[in-house]
């Protein structure tokens, strides 16, 4: 009998440029963990994509264009959240001063996530977070464990 290839799960959805599609990627992000039955550090992946989508829109994307959000399950339990944008720039933790009402957020992402970096794309950039949300293998559906 072959076993059943493993592949990793994504989803992913595009954004405009405007203030709501912050609060659409959290959604869209919350349903996709409940589809794929991840709650284990949802908090933390749904804060996390909120602070990325939020940097993507203020320094990431020129008027006229948008942002793509992309969230990848591993079969290994790794979560990988990435945000693409076509804007310049570096990305950096700034450090805010302390009655600073901005520039936390990518200090929240390094704090939450597992991991996070950022990688190249022609033009911009990928802004990318991992979490572990399950220790062992993640169920392929439709096939009890």
């Amino acid at each position: 009998m072959n076993a059943e290839p493993r592949h990793p799960r994504t989803r992913q959805a595009f954004y405009r440029r405007d203030r709501r599609s912050v609060r659409l990627a959290r959604d869209f992000a919350h349903e996709a963990l409940r589809d794929w039955a991840t709650a284990e550090r949802s908090d933390d992946v749904l804060l996390c994509v909120s602070e990325l989508a939020t940097n993507a829109l203020l320094h990431g994307v020129p008027a006229g264009r948008g942002f793509l959000l992309r969230l990848t399950l591993h079969t290994d339990g790794v979560l990988r959240v990435e945000v693409h944008d076509s804007g310049p720039g570096e990305v950096r933790i700034p450090e805010p001063a302390a009655e600073a009402e901005h520039g936390r957020g990518l200090l929240l992402v390094a704090a939450l996530a597992d991991k996070w970096g950022v990688g190249e794309r022609s033009p911009g950039k990928i802004v990318w977070c991992e979490f572990t949300v399950r220790g062992d293998e993640v169920a392929v559906p439709g096939r009890r464990r």
